[in-house]
């Protein structure tokens, strides 16, 4: 005999559908994905209760004549080194770029579907489907290729956490499952025991090593990797207890874990933040971290900012230190460190070329909501919707050939590539303003017909994607990294073999690759 169940989005739109009470939960999803037209990540109840996809619907007791709430998957566009993978609202993937970062996913496209959530090494990606199941595509030693082995334990994942070139995956009974380089994180059977109830998973992500560190539900802390970039934790093991979240450098391989009652517990390079046994009796109360390269700054319950590490990287800040008051969020380039008070006004620290300085814009730099970071400089939304930005000129420190453009901004986006760095700026109207270095994206305007309603921005090392309202996807910079994808003539036959109604390809043109001139 089969029930009737009603099916409703949030928006109030629904659809009544019929199924047998032994089909699961996934069987149900699919069906109202197809009559709704929308992709759907879940099915909630009306006690919000989240149903489990393999389990059937009589074991989840949902009756005839119920109600559940779908939640609607949202479309994620993620970012290797050099290539993008676009997780569409109808659970397919689409990727572009360097193919040995992940830019062909053509060996696994018939497995790409029903996918909930992407994540990206430098090289490789890793999608997560609806029923618990991986797939990975890219670089093979670094996380592309999932082994025989590791693959058979690649069930019911609920997370997935990458350092620069190795995955680590949280499944739902908290174990945890890695696979990639083993330099960097990829070999965690050394401490298989401990990785239990594992709730959230940190990682470095430096160039020569790296490592991961677990947090379990007990409060505990699980290391491995590189032993001398945060990978061995023993000699602050025992102080590693209710700890709440935990940041890491961008490179040098150091953490910071804060516990529950706002004390900071470090360990990894030394020279990196590693040690803060300088300004320990300051690290109390702390609610925020933040990291450079390789140093910490850390915000109190009062306001207050205390910072360690490198110093040319951040890690002193006691040039500023009386100006360091009632601060609210703290951002970071590479080596420099920028904080906004609850009054709006900025206040920066560290290598002056990065962003350390910004004294040339002070007195434009009040009403700030937001601070976006580049590798080398730093780009601030005012509460007006203009921006403010500092630090190397033609890194994106220096915006004055677009600042009449830059109107009613309401997020910004960086490329990230060391010295050669841009910004890509979404207005209220939907169009784009980019600036910096134009080989990394700086430069649009061979694209800028194109950039209309535009939803969101992503950028690799060196250049931009941009999603449109209508699921269009435009990319701009540097394309030298995808001399083998597909040409235009060939991108616009696979167009007119998708539903317009996927997000994605719909008809609108997807360009990439090196502009052929400034005009171009």
């Amino acid at each position: 005999m089969s029930i009737s169940i009603a099916v409703a989005l949030l928006s109030g739109r629904s659809r009544v559908i019929t199924a047998h009470p032994d089909s699961t939960v996934d069987d149900l999803r699919l069906q109202a994905q197809l009559s709704l037209k929308v992709g759907l990540e879940r099915l909630v109840t009306e006690t919000g209760v989240i149903l489990q996809g393999k389990s059937t619907l009589r074991a989840s007791h949902v009756q005839s004549g119920a109600t559940l709430t779908a939640h609607v998957r949202q479309s994620q566009l993620v970012s290797s080194a050099l290539a993008f993978a676009l997780l569409r609202s109808d659970g397919t993937v689409v990727s572009w770029g360097n193919a040995v970062d992940g830019g062909d996913s053509s060996a696994v496209q018939d497995e790409l579907k029903d996918v909930n959530q992407i994540q990206s090494t430098l090289h490789a990606f890793a999608a997560i489907r609806s029923d618990g199941s991986v797939v990975a595509w890219g670089k093979m030693d670094d996380g592309g290729l999932v082994p025989s082995a590791v693959g058979a334990e690649l069930v019911n994942v609920t997370a997935i956490q990458a350092s620069s070139r190795a995955f680590a995956a949280i499944k739902a009974d908290g174990s945890v499952v890695t696979w990639g380089n083993p330099r960097y994180g990829g070999d965690c059977r050394a401490q298989k025991e401990h990785l239990k109830e594992v709730t959230q998973i940190q990682a470095s992500r430096d160039t020569f090593g790296a490592s991961f560190a677990a947090v379990r539900a007990d409060g505990r802390v699980v290391t491995w990797g590189v032993a001398d970039a945060g990978g061995d934790s023993s000699a602050v093991q025992e102080q590693l207890r209710q700890v709440q979240r935990i940041q890491a450098t961008r490179f040098g391989g150091s953490y910071a874990a804060i516990r529950a009652d706002g004390t900071v517990v470090t360990w990894g390079n030394r020279a990196s933040g590693g040690d803060s046994s300088g300004v320990q009796a300051q690290l109390y109360e702390v609610e925020h971290i933040q990291a450079t390269e390789s140093a910490f700054a850390a915000i109190r319950k009062d306001g207050c900012v205390v910072t360690w590490g490198n110093p040319h990287d951040g890690g002193d800040s006691t040039e500023v230190q009386d100006q360091l008051m009632d601060v609210t969020h703290v951002q970071a380039t590479s080596h420099a460190f920028a904080a906004i008070r609850a009054d709006g006004s900025v206040v920066t620290w560290g290598s002056e070329s990065c962003g350390g300085d910004s004294s040339e814009v002070q007195d434009q730099l009040y009403g700030v909501t937001m601070i976006q970071a580049a590798s080398l400089a730093f780009a601030a939304i005012r509460r007006d919707g203009s921006v403010v930005t500092w630090g190397t000129p033609d890194a994106g420190g220096d915006s004055r050939h677009v600042q009449e453009q830059l109107k009613n901004v309401t997020g910004i986006q960086a490329s990230r590539e060391g010295v050669r760095c841009a910004f890509a700026a979404l207005r209220a109207d939907g169009s784009v303003v980019t600036w910096g270095d134009p080989s990394s994206g700086g430069y649009c305007r061979m694209v800028g017909d194109q950039l209309f309603d535009v939803q969101e921005i992503q950028g690799t090392e060196n250049c931009f994607a941009a999603i449109r309202g209508d699921g269009g996807v435009v990319t701009w910079g540097n394309g030298d990294f995808a001399p083998d994808g597909p040409t235009a003539e060939e991108l616009l036959q696979d167009v007119q073999q998708v539903p317009t109604s996927t997000i994605g390809f719909d008809g609108s043109v997807v360009t990439w690759g090196r502009p052929l001139s400034p005009e171009g």
